[in-house]
């Protein structure tokens, strides 16, 4: 029995969970040596990696795949790391279709902040070849791809390559790159690329600007996050989470990014939503405020906020309201997600999503499970995907 039954879903968060060397096998030849001197896996990373790909060998373990399809979590669920067990766990979800987003390289290595432009841009590439490989396997899966805003002029090839490779979404990074706004006019070939092949475009957590390191020296021993260390997330380094789209995806509408390419869809994914009718009220406040004085807010086709929501989607985490940030966003915005087979989706996100939208109408149920997905993913999403084959459409 599958975990979604009757029912069209669309999960605009999932993941794979690469073992070592799993991007680097997909790396131009030349930029090995230089890739693997700074992405070397540890001892405990290729002994707990040779644990996971036993276990997946192992007929007992694998005897409990339905029953655990949303209690393993990272490379012990099934499908997290090969390619052919993962159409049987999409089936086990129940799940209409799933966009896919790497785990290791969500940030790219960090090679965007550094002097690696060029050996970013292989990596990136490389990505995108991995996940198009791996959700080859199954047209449900929508494979993403990631194009880097370091070089202005190659942004459009790395995504023309992406879609011509099969990946159905483009990631590029919320933290704004040197010396450039996301939003510099030399980016609309990157937008038209996206637009004419009806493409969106993404960001992701793991791209944004993480909150600086002084931060957490509070005289304190340090606060250890929910998977055991202090490097990932904890209630601290989560507040700065959206505060790089926040101001990426602003100079996108303000600059006029939106309205040059109205056809052009935008999500945020796992970033949290929360955050969102605040700033959309805050745009609203600037615009009021510097209208009078600035070109490019009078040549804006509608208010910032209703830009945003007839352009840009976002994925509450489980433990947000998402019933209040429908009512005070927008019916047309948010999306469902599972995040599998990472831990922090939980073992049934399904019902806590459920649950905050117990005072929701059937139009704003219907639009987060299915129609706003399909309205982001434009034609990414092939149409014989829009429905769950078990659902009979009128």
């Amino acid at each position: 029995m599958p975990y979604v039954e009757n029912q069209t879903i669309h999960d605009a968060d999932s993941h794979i969970m690469e073992v070592p060397g799993m991007v680097a096998g997909y790396l131009e030849k030349k930029h090995l040596a230089a890739f693997n001197e700074k992405n070397r896996a540890s001892p405990q990373q290729l002994a707990w990696a040779k644990e996971a790909q036993a276990l997946q060998d192992d007929t007992e373990f694998r005897a409990g795949d339905n029953a655990n399809i949303l209690l393993r979590k990272d490379h012990h669920a099934l499908g997290s790391f090969r390619k052919e067990d993962r159409p049987k766990a999409l089936d086990l979800l129940g799940f209409t279709s799933q966009l896919v987003f790497t785990t290791e390289a969500l940030s790219n290595y960090g090679l965007e902040h550094s002097d690696e432009s060029e050996l970013a841009l292989a990596t990136a590439v490389a990505h995108n070849r991995m996940m198009a490989d791996f959700c080859a396997v199954d047209k449900r899966l929508l494979a993403t791809g990631y194009v880097p805003l370091v070089d202005i002029d190659q942004a459009p090839i790395i995504a023309a390559q992406a879609l011509a490779m099969g990946c159905k979404a483009l990631i590029i990074p919320s933290r704004c790159p040197a010396g450039h706004s996301p939003s510099h006019i030399g980016f609309d070939a990157l937008w038209a690329v996206a637009e004419e092949a009806g493409a969106p475009i993404l960001f992701h957590v793991g791209g944004e600007e993480k909150m600086h390191d002084a931060y957490f020296e509070n005289g304190l021993p340090r606060v250890k996050d929910f998977h055991g260390g202090d490097e990932n997330f904890t209630a601290t380094s989560f507040m700065t989470i959206p505060i790089a789209v926040w101001q990426t995806m602003s100079v996108l509408i303000l600059d006029g990014v939106c309205d040059r390419f109205p056809r052009l869809q935008f999500g945020a994914i796992e970033l949290g939503a929360s955050w969102v009718p605040s700033w959309m009220r805050f745009m609203d406040s600037g615009f009021d405020a510097f209208f009078k004085g600035e070109e490019r807010l009078k040549k804006l086709s509608a208010r910032p906020s209703e830009i945003a929501q007839r352009q840009f989607k976002i994925t509450p985490y489980p433990h947000e309201d998402t019933g209040w940030i429908i009512k005070n966003s927008g019916e047309d915005m948010l999306l469902f997600s599972s995040d599998f087979p990472h831990i922090e989706g939980g073992r049934n996100p399904l019902k806590r999503f459920s649950d905050s939208l117990v005072n929701a109408n059937n139009i704003e149920v219907k639009k987060f499970y299915r129609d706003n997905f399909i309205t982001l993913m434009g034609a990414g999403l092939d149409p014989s995907l829009h429905d769950h084959p078990s659902v009979k459409t009128r």
